[in-house]
């Protein structure tokens, strides 16, 4: 009833619906920005750079369409050819023994062409977190898991790595402790985990979305080639899972459970608000700790709860009576 009680009185005041977005409550480290790629050149021809845009636009457009495949869509061919006008900047730097071109391409000008392919906004997924280990137990690094990196990075998603002094316990990864998933929350900005255990030839794989673990196993003639094909199948996991997009907007009821004071309420509602998936949100009513919200979304309502789970601050709930997806606010 306490919550209750506090979003009464903040509804007299008439601050329910305009309440600010929260402020962070840590700083995470800086991510890249999705506009900006890196892409191998064999040398700096115009030819070889013009092609390297190409290439770098592709997955920079599935980046900013939320992992859609835009490959289908009117026009995508046709976007492609244009890329060499949308980067703003661009520069030569060394790539292991060979070249590479880093490129920035123009927000705006990438977020009208998704629209003139007739995509539905999706917003940028959060990265993947990758705390994997070695057949030795010890952790492994962004060099050692480069193939990783880079299968993700070629398909428009992007791969964080832990702390080494500070890496969080896989068993309680594992076990989505919601402590541990709220930690990983605020440092790197993700509820995304991918947990790893290498052994020669093959390795096991958890994929920790929202709270919800996926397992596999893989196998390859390489670590190298393990690890490019453990990225390719992350990607096609998370894109199952998250790259649900409607073509019309869907109404739905989301219950949000383990809200303990008005200011969990206004948190709440300034995600949901700054989404691009959710075009509106009402408040239904309270119990306990939770809300129910009537939500409409270019997404099902499983999909937004997936959707919002996977940035960190939810974690998936079970089903709640008179909702069509529910979660649960990570403290």
């Amino acid at each position: 009833m306490r919550l209750y009680r506090l979003l009464s009185a903040l509804c007299l005041l008439g601050l329910a619906a305009v309440l600010p977005p929260a402020h962070a409550q840590g700083q995470a480290p800086a991510q890249a920005s999705p506009y900006t790629v890196v892409v191998p050149v064999t040398d700096t021809s115009e030819a070889q750079r013009d092609q390297a845009f190409a290439d770098g636009l592709t997955q920079v457009l599935v980046r900013v369409a939320g992992g859609q495949d835009l490959r289908s869509k009117p026009g995508y061919a046709d976007a492609l050819k244009g890329a060499p006008g949308l980067v703003q900047q661009y520069q030569y730097q060394r790539a292991g023994n060979g070249l590479a071109v880093q490129a920035t391409f123009d927000p705006g000008a990438v977020r009208r062409l998704i629209a003139q392919i007739g995509v539905a906004p999706a917003g940028v997924k959060p990265p993947v977190l990758a705390v994997v280990r070695g057949a030795d137990g010890s952790l492994l690094g962004k060099d050692a898991l480069d193939p990783l990196g880079q299968a993700v990075t070629a398909r428009g998603g992007s791969v964080v790595y832990p702390d080494p002094a500070g890496a969080p316990d896989p068993a309680k990864l594992a076990a989505a402790d919601p402590a541990t998933l709220a930690a990983v929350s605020q440092q790197y900005k993700t509820g995304l985990i991918l947990l790893g255990s290498l052994q020669g030839g093959s390795a096991d794989w958890t994929l920790i979305s929202g709270g919800q673990p996926q397992h596999w196993s893989g196998q390859g003639t390489t670590q190298a080639a393990l690890l490019a094909d453990a990225g390719n199948a992350l990607v096609d996991r998370l894109g199952q899972q998250l790259n649900v997009i409607g073509s019309t907007v869907s109404d739905g009821r989301l219950w949000v459970g383990g809200l303990g004071s008005a200011a969990d309420y206004a948190n709440l509602l300034a995600a949901l608000r700054v989404d691009p998936a959710v075009r509106q949100v009402v408040t239904l009513g309270a119990k306990d700790d939770g809300m129910l919200l009537a939500v409409k979304a270019s997404m099902p309502p499983p999909v937004l709860a997936a959707s919002l789970a996977a940035g960190g601050r939810f974690i998936q709930a079970g089903r709640h009576e008179g909702a069509d997806a529910s979660l649960r606010w990570l403290h």
